[in-house]
């Protein structure tokens, strides 16, 4: 069994979550010896796929010319896609008919969890779908001192500044106006939003709030690698992650793998894994974030870092990779449906 790791535009979008997720997997193949290339060219038996520009419907119409098995991670949806870029809402229903198109052709379905797992099935998508986690790299995002240290230096803070911090790309989906907001009504702390993402391809309004319309309490130092980010995991006093719609949120995974408290809006992609009050914080208003916020950081409530990590335990690399194996050998194993029975079977729907 030799697996393509198939993944386009791939420096434009590192500093994304699907970036990290490439690297989890290339990971977690080599964690339980699964031989895998990114070269196009080389032999390969099942095409394992992360993107849905051009390039990549094309390299599924030539792994199925090539009677080669097509396995397709499933990260994107019509539901995420929406207040992100300019224009976004008008092209997200034409998107979520491409994404389909491409999606029914795969052997097999991958998504990082049941709720976008869900979302799929509502597309009347036909093909088998399981959730997998995009895993965590547990030792990566260790507590260290020393990291914590260079973090602190980088943003010149004092030993006792209270500091919020959030990782995410500059769309409106990921929460950034009530983030700024609610920075604004709480001077006395530091809100530090880690991300990046061209500023012409964002509306107005949010490239606004990012160069000049937000207090003074809050930085947007950009895309960040290293030390210092994986500092301010741990070495902040909550990670605050406001998004109304993600697959996943691997931003929470990695604040979680980093005994960090953690405070999400209550949507539905964390039925299951993330409960309030348990494992992590939830809140719905700007209001109700403002009080947790005060309460985790001045210790008013329990710390729930250690019941947090165990979470992030659950979807360790290594575990990853298992269930990524079970799904290789399942797509070898079975006969293949020819992809003329998938198109009368969608002509129907």
């Amino acid at each position: 069994m030799k697996v393509l790791l198939y993944f386009e535009s791939e420096k434009i979008l590192a500093k994304s979550g699907i970036g990290r997720a490439l690297d989890h997997q290339k990971r977690a193949l080599s964690d339980v010896g699964i031989p895998y290339t990114l070269d196009t060219n080389d032999d390969y038996d099942i095409l394992h796929i992360n993107t849905y520009g051009i390039n990549s419907h094309n390299m599924v119409n030539k792994a199925r010319r090539d009677g080669k098995k097509v396995v397709y991670h499933a990260h994107s949806t019509e539901e995420d896609f929406r207040n992100s870029f300019i224009g976004s809402n008008q092209l997200s229903p034409v998107v979520k008919k491409y994404l389909v198109s491409l999606y029914q052709k795969a052997d097999y379905l991958i998504t990082p969890t049941p709720y976008s797992k869900r979302l799929l099935e509502s597309y009347g998508i036909e093909v088998p779908i399981r959730a997998i986690s995009n895993g965590i790299d547990l030792d990566k995002y260790q507590p260290d001192l020393t990291k914590e240290q260079k973090f602190r230096e980088y943003f010149d803070l004092s030993p006792n500044q209270k500091v919020v911090i959030c990782v995410g790309l500059f769309f409106e989906r990921k929460g950034i106006i009530d983030f700024v907001e609610i920075a604004r009504k709480m001077p006395e702390y530091t809100f530090i939003w880690f991300g990046h993402v061209p500023m012409y391809s964002i509306p107005k309004n949010i490239r606004k709030i990012v160069k000049e319309d937000h207090p003074k309490n809050v930085i947007f130092p950009g895309y960040i690698r290293g030390d210092v980010i994986e500092g301010a995991y741990s070495g902040a006093d909550l990670f605050f992650f406001p998004s109304y719609e993600e697959t996943e949120g691997i931003v929470v995974l990695e604040a979680l793998a980093s005994r960090q408290n953690v405070l999400v809006r209550d949507i539905p992609v964390y039925e299951g894994w993330l409960q309030d009050g348990k494992n992590c914080y939830m809140g719905r208003t700007n209001q109700e974030f403002i009080e947790k916020i005060r309460q985790i950081t001045e210790k008013e409530i329990p710390s729930l870092v250690h019941a947090g990590y165990k979470t992030a335990e659950e979807r360790s690399i290594e575990r990853i990779g298992q269930e990524l194996q079970e799904v290789y050998e399942t797509v070898l194993e079975e006969q293949e449906t020819p992809l003329e029975v998938r198109k009368s079977k969608s002509m129907k729907r």
